[in-house]
This record gives structure tokens, C-alpha cells and sequence, in this order.
């Protein structure tokens, strides 16, 4: 990670305050509202991703609960190195910095799934003991010719469970024997309705369409099933807010709370966020992970403000909202069914808006200029600039701006260094460029007082009119040629006011009298 980049996000992490009488992590139910985000390592966090533990903050700060950044880390073979720490990174730098997590610790810790293993052998021996559980020896190649028969009958693949049936002597000799086995769960048929949040009463009878399903694999790491129903209950996860890929998961979810005769949590399942196009976000897709935004200079709040804008849960879509106004909007019963059409050529247009918010606020303005040194120094090395001068830059040019790495671009590059142009090159552009030279000197040193964009554009009008034999168009460009070396940009008042009246008379002088 760019240290600019770790530099942003730690700036934004809030400071966390707990509030005293927390709840245990003992799955009990209580009133307090516990939400997690539980990504896997096995990439970085992406748009949807980071959507879905927006959804998870939000609802935990509106109702002074508790938000929980959970790793599922127990598909070994598919992690990604630094990915855990990035999307807390990632997380951080968006503002929506998680209370309990890997790196924050908690009462519920630890966080990360690979280091909990012991949890999910003591739940699996639970079931194995009241009879909602059993050992499966099938091996590999009986799975798979399982599968290869059903896709020839036109049929979905799924377990027969035919070890659900093994007797008790048949399993202790499979044990002596050294089997390898894994652990299913002994689906119900008759699945009971749920109400979910946003879905409404839902109901999938997946004993019906599936086998019983593994829930600790052969190398004694659980599956996804098994493992977010035992963390959810003994974190004290209260509502569980997720992807709506997980909808028809949940029945199965719900009779492993009743096998273990726990009460499970409150489920809100968000609609899918896919491209404007109705196509899915891809990881293939370089710009659908945060880190890449984060390093192109887009503000987090931006971000936030785009992917909030194309679904629901708020009373109406806006531009520019912050994340108080979100937090204090978001309602999880507004979510809509609905597909979320994320439309990222609209993210300039949202990131101008935010970032004229940054530089109009002076408490938000003093980080910009902060961070704007920064690049400065990355881009032009020895360049030294005080405060005020970058400061007013940023205000000359706000609504203009799409992102505060504009300013670094060769577009703004005369703001830092004095440009080089051919004095044969100027004369040609005008026959009267030491005239239009002398006459601009002149109105900096003899009357050049604070004006306003307003009042220097109508006081150089009013002077280089009277030159006699050029246009005034003409003059004008000559002067922005003069002061920044390039044809277009700024209007050159607001080139004279960015660059000082001195800085300018120097550069008029080099380029045009001397």
C-alpha cells in the first residue's frame, strides 16, 4: 500500500468508544446490535464488498451497535497474500473503520477464522452426538461419478447420502481402518418460512434440491455454512446483512440454529450491485477494487456517495451526501429487491462534489493542503510551497477540480514551475507582445490590489483594449501562454491571482520585456 495511501486511512480511523455493559459473546440473545462483515482473503475488496460493509456501519451507528470485521481465511489453498490486511486498510480509508476486528482485537476475538478451528470441531462433535450430524467416507471418485450420472439425466448434481444410513459399527470400522471421512449435516425435509428484512417471508426447501451438505472438510477446516452460523452465535451477531447470493443458503443456515438449539439472528439479504449494464462486477475488471481508487486520488466519500446513490434504503437518491447524512438516513426496511446498476462514469461527477465540500469546510481544507505537499514532493522532489499558496490554488480552482491529483498533472504543472517558452514563439503569436508585455507589468505594480477574479478580469479588459492593432483574444493569449506555457486553462486572471502579482511580473518580464 502507497504510504500516501496508508497515510489517508489512518487519518480517517475514528476513535472508538465503547460503551459500558457491552454484551458477552456468549450467543445469548440481547438488545444490543451486533453486525459483522465477513469477507474472505482470497481477494481484494472490491466495490460489492465494500457496499456491503457500508450497509453493515451504517446500520450498527444508527442504532449505537457494534460492527465487526470477521476474515473467513479456511480456504487456504485460495488466499491471497496482504489481502487481509489491505481490507482492513481499505476499510479504514473509507471511514467506516470496524470496532472489533484482526487488528482492533475485541472480546469476540479472534477474528480470523483459521485461528477459531477448535470452535467448529466442538459444534461439529455437538451434532455428531445428538444424531444431526454424521461421518461421510465417500471418496473423491464416487462423488464424482454421482455427479457425472445426474448431468447425464439432465439432473442436479447433489449427495445421495447414503452415509447418513452407515450403522454405528460400520463407522467405528471406517475410523480403525484410517478412512478418510468429512462431516455433513443432516438436512430436514419441510423447511420452516422466514421473514428476511428486505425479501420479506421467505422459504427454500433445500432438502429437497441438495444433499446433506459438508460442514467440516477432510483437512478439519469447516465450511462456509458451518462456520458463520457457530462465529455469528458466539460473536453475538445480532442482524446479518449480506449479499443476496446467500438467500437460499439461509434455510440451511436456520436448521443449524435449531440443531444446535440456538436463536439465530435477524437476516437482510442486499440486492446484487452489477454493472449499468446489467452485467456482473468482476474481479477481471482492474477498477472494481478499492485500492485502485484509493491511488487515483478519488475521495472516500465519493465513493461511498456513488455506490449508496444506485441502490436503496434512502428516502431518496442525492448527490453529496457525507456519511453522517447516510448513517442518519439508511433505513434496512427501504432496501428494495431491486438489482443496484452502478453507473462509475458518474464517479468524477460525485468526486468534484465532494472534494469542493473538502476544500470550502477550512477544517477539511488543511488535510487537502497536506496531502497535496505530499504529492508535490513525489512529483517535483526539492519543491518547497508554504500553506497559503496552496491554499489559495485550491480555492481559485474548486468546482473545477475532479480529484486532488488534477493539480500534479502537466495541465496544472505551471502552478509549480515557471515554464519555458521560446521568445521567438510569443512574437509570433502577437507582432505587439512587448506592448501587451508592458501593459500587464504595468496594471500589476500600479494597481493591483486584492482585486477579485471579477475586478482583474474587467480591469485587464479594460487596459489591453486600448492597445492599438491586436485583438483582445489575442493579448489574452499571449498572457496565458506567457504565464503558463500553455494555449489553454484558466483565464489568465485567475492564472495572475493563483501565481501572485509578483511571480507573474517576473514571468511577464523573462518572457516578453527583458
Amino acid at each position: 500500500m502507497r504510504p500516501l495511501v496508508r497515510a489517508l486511512a489512518l487519518s480517517r480511523v475514528l476513535e472508538l468508544v465503547r460503551s459500558p455493559g457491552r454484551r458477552c459473546c456468549s450467543g445469548e440473545p440481547g438488545k444490543e446490535i451486533r453486525v459483522r462483515f465477513a469477507p474472505s482473503p482470497t481477494g481484494f475488496l472490491h466495490l460489492g464488498g465494500l457496499r456491503t460493509a457500508l450497509y453493515n456501519y451504517l446500520f450498527a451507528k444508527k442504532h449505537g451497535g457494534t460492527f465487526i470485521l470477521r476474515l473467513e481465511d479456511t480456504d487456504r489453498s485460495r488466499l491471497v497474500p496482504g489481502a487481509a490486511e489491505s481490507i482492513e486498510d481499505m476499510l479504514e480509508w473509507a471511514g467506516i473503520p470496524p470496532d472489533e476486528s484482526p487488528r482492533q482485537g475485541g472480546p469476540c476475538g479472534p477474528y480470523e477464522q483459521s485461528k477459531r478451528l477448535d470452535l467448529y470441531q466442538n459444534a461439529a462433535q455437538t451434532l455428531l452426538e445428538n444424531g444431526m450430524a454424521y461421518r461421510c467416507f465417500c471418496t473423491p471418485q464416487r462423488l464424482e461419478l454421482l455427479k457425472k450420472d445426474a448431468l447425464r439425466n439432465r439432473q442436479t448434481p447433489r449427495y445421495d447420502n447414503r452415509c447418513r444410513h452407515l450403522t454405528t459399527k460400520q463407522v467405528q470400522e471406517k475410523m480403525s481402518s484410517g478412512s478418510p471421512y468429512v462431516i455433513r449435516f443432516s438436512l430436514q425435509e419441510g423447511a420452516q418460512p422466514f421473514r428476511d428484512l428486505v425479501y420479506g417471508w421467505t422459504q427454500h426447501d433445500v432438502a429437497s434440491v441438495e444433499g446433506d451438505p459438508v460442514i467440516i472438510k477432510g483437512d478439519g477446516f469447516p465450511t462456509y455454512h458451518m462456520a458463520n452460523v457457530v462465529d455469528d452465535h458466539n460473536m453475538g451477531v445480532s442482524h446479518v446483512l449480506r449479499g443476496a447470493e446467500w438467500l437460499i443458503s439461509t434455510s440451511k443456515h436456520l436448521q443449524l440454529y435449531q440443531a444446535f438449539n440456538w436463536q439465530p439472528p435477524l437476516y437482510a439479504h442486499l440486492p446484487l450491485l452489477l454493472n449499468k449494464d446489467g452485467t456482473k462486477l468482476s474481479k477481471r475488471q482492474g477498477d472494481i477494487f478499492i485500492q485502485h481508487y484509493a491511488q487515483c486520488g478519488y475521495l472516500a466519500d465519493a465513493l461511498l456517495d456513488l455506490i449508496t446513490n444506485c441502490g436503496s434504503g434512502f428516502p431518496e437518491n442525492q448527490m453529496g451526501r457525507t456519511l453522517d447524512i447516510l448513517t442518519e438516513q439508511y433505513e434496512v426496511e427501504k432496501t428494495s429487491t431491486h438489482f443496484a446498476l452502478l453507473d462509475l462514469d458518474k464517479l468524477n461527477d460525485f468526486n468534484r462534489i465532494h472534494l469542493t465540500k473538502s476544500i470550502e469546510n477550512p477544517k477539511t481544507r488543511i488535510k487537502l493542503i497536506t496531502q497535496l505537499q505530499v504529492l508535490l514532493k513525489e512529483t517535483y522532489r526539492d519543491l518547497e510551497l508554504d500553506q497559503t499558496y496552496i491554499e489559495r490554488i485550491l480555492l481559485l480552482r474548486k468546482g473545477h477540480l475532479c480529484r486532488l491529483t488534477d493539480l500534479i498533472s502537466p495541465e496544472y504543472s505551471y502552478l509549480w514551475i515557471r515554464p519555458s517558452v521560446p521568445k521567438e514563439e510569443l512574437q509570433r503569436l502577437s507582432h505587439k507582445a512587448t506592448e501587451i508585455g508592458v501593459l500587464a507589468v504595468r496594471l500589476l505594480q500600479d494597481r493591483y490590489n486584492d482585486f477579485t477574479l471579477e475586478e482583474l478580469n474587467e480591469e485587464l479588459r479594460s487596459h489591453l483594449q486600448r492597445l492599438e492593432g491586436t485583438k483582445y483574444s489575442a493579448a489574452m493569449k499571449l498572457l496565458r501562454m506567457t504565464l503558463s506555457g500553455q494555449q489553454h486553462g484558466p483565464s489568465v486572471a485567475e492564472m495572475i491571482l493563483s501565481l501572485g502579482p509578483t511571480e507573474s511580473v517576473v514571468r511577464i518580464q523573462n518572457a516578453l520585456i527583458n
